[in-house]
């Protein structure tokens, strides 16, 4: 599984103002040898750090970062719960999730609560810099071994029994907007889908943010998840 794009791309261009980026983790050593890799290319600047996760909302209330480093693990409120809260309160940031394992069984979980996607602690520093990149500019970063726990969740929860029978109706897509969903969940970046349906980039956007609403979801990547369960990709894919 590949990057999926994620949730309101950037308009970023080169020679915009470096990206700003939120550090929580409760080792001040990580946060300072964090903070040199973020800035190391110039394109990023570290604005605050948080050591837990309550302190992380509160800096990311105040300051409002692009993106947001937050470790899984934390004293006290923990990065997950940190995550969810942040995009409530602070929608335009980016979350992605600092973790030790690749094999972390709180992936789905933090997908759920809108993380934009998974770091490994132990990358390069360039692939962490490239990281931040590519989430400011759209996409979402899930590294390839952790991949394989989303497949596994999608095809757990495409064999469960769905709760429609009974409850409240399924949201109505439209048409074009299932077409959407379903490029999205393929992985297909805004500028992708609209040049595959002929239409434009903004209205693409426009597309996204509808279905993110009529579905109460988070992320793209949660939308992908979503696909996957309503049994909305064709059999080849």
């Amino acid at each position: 599984m590949g990057p999926v794009d994620a949730d309101q791309p950037s308009d970023a261009t080169p020679g915009a103002d470096p990206v700003r980026v939120v550090i929580a983790d409760d080792h001040d050593l990580y946060r300072r040898g964090m903070q040199v890799v973020v800035e190391l290319d110039g394109t990023a600047t570290v604005v605050g750090e948080a050591s837990n996760g309550a302190q992380a909302v509160e800096v990311c209330v105040r300051l409002d970062p692009d993106i947001v480093l937050m470790d899984v693990r934390m004293p006290g409120v923990g990065g997950i719960e940190a995550c969810r809260r942040i995009r409530a309160a602070v929608p335009g940031a980016r979350i992605l999730m600092l973790t030790m394992s690749d094999d972390e069984s709180d992936l789905f979980e933090a997908v759920k609560a809108g993380a934009s996607g998974y770091l490994l602690k132990d990358l390069p520093g360039e692939e962490v810099a490239e990281a931040i990149r590519k989430v400011h500019d759209g996409q979402a970063i899930i590294p390839p071994g952790m991949a394989a726990t989303l497949l596994n969740e999608f095809t757990r929860l495409s064999q469960s029994p769905q709760p429609h029978e009974g409850g409240p109706p399924p949201p109505q897509l439209t048409d074009r907007e299932v077409e959407v969903l379903r490029l999205v969940a393929r992985g297909l970046a805004n500028r992708e889908i609209a040049e595959q349906l002929v239409i434009s980039e903004n209205t693409v956007k426009n597309h996204v943010r509808n279905i993110l609403e009529k579905l109460h979801l988070h992320s793209r990547v949660e939308a992908a998840v979503y696909a996957h369960r309503q049994h909305l990709l064709p059999t080849d894919d």
